[in-house]
């Protein structure tokens, strides 16, 4: 990828790391950011996608978020979110969120999504030491965001080197 193209991607993320995380809809604004990212930093394995599903569980609000901020992902292909209310195998998520509504609930969906290729972002430190592949967090200064790397292989994706860089943990 050509060093320019990358800034680009890049930006808004630099940009997000840089703003106080505030309350309210700006905090949300500021995580449907990520989150949306986090996707196109993330390569999944062949075959190649034709569409792409976030699902939420647990955060309603921040799936409305996520619907305000979608546009066709860098391969150009259609973008969708999808509201999921309990543990459920659904393979037409790509990306999956775990809010705080189901915090309790993350082994049950480590149970359901076996070894599918789907990235597992949780929004607590808790969501990443219980086995999401990426541990969205609020910290005094900002949102920030740990990375399981040894999941995210389990599970057949690829972490784009630019994101490990910028991740406040790695392991």
């Amino acid at each position: 990828m050509r060093p320019l193209r990358l800034a680009w991607l890049l930006l808004p993320v630099l940009a997000a790391l840089a703003a106080p995380a505030r309350a309210g809809q700006d905090q949300l604004q500021l995580k449907a950011a990520f989150i949306y990212r986090f996707a196109q930093l993330t390569q999944w394995p062949p075959p190649p996608l034709h569409e792409f599903t976030y699902c939420v569980a647990g955060d309603a609000p921040l799936q409305d978020a996520l619907r305000r901020l979608m546009q066709a992902t860098p391969g150009g292909v259609p973008v969708h979110t999808l509201q999921l209310n309990e543990p459920q195998r659904v393979p037409q998520c790509q990306l999956l969120v775990l809010g705080a509504g189901v915090r309790g609930d993350l082994r049950r969906w480590q149970e359901v999504l076996a070894d599918d290729p789907v990235l597992v972002v949780g929004d607590s430190a808790e969501s990443f030491r219980g086995g999401a592949i990426i541990g969205l967090v609020i910290e005094p200064n900002g949102l920030a965001f740990r990375i399981n790397q040894t999941e995210a292989r389990r599970r057949g994706l690829a972490i784009s080197y630019q994101m490990l860089k910028l991740a406040r943990e790695v392991k």
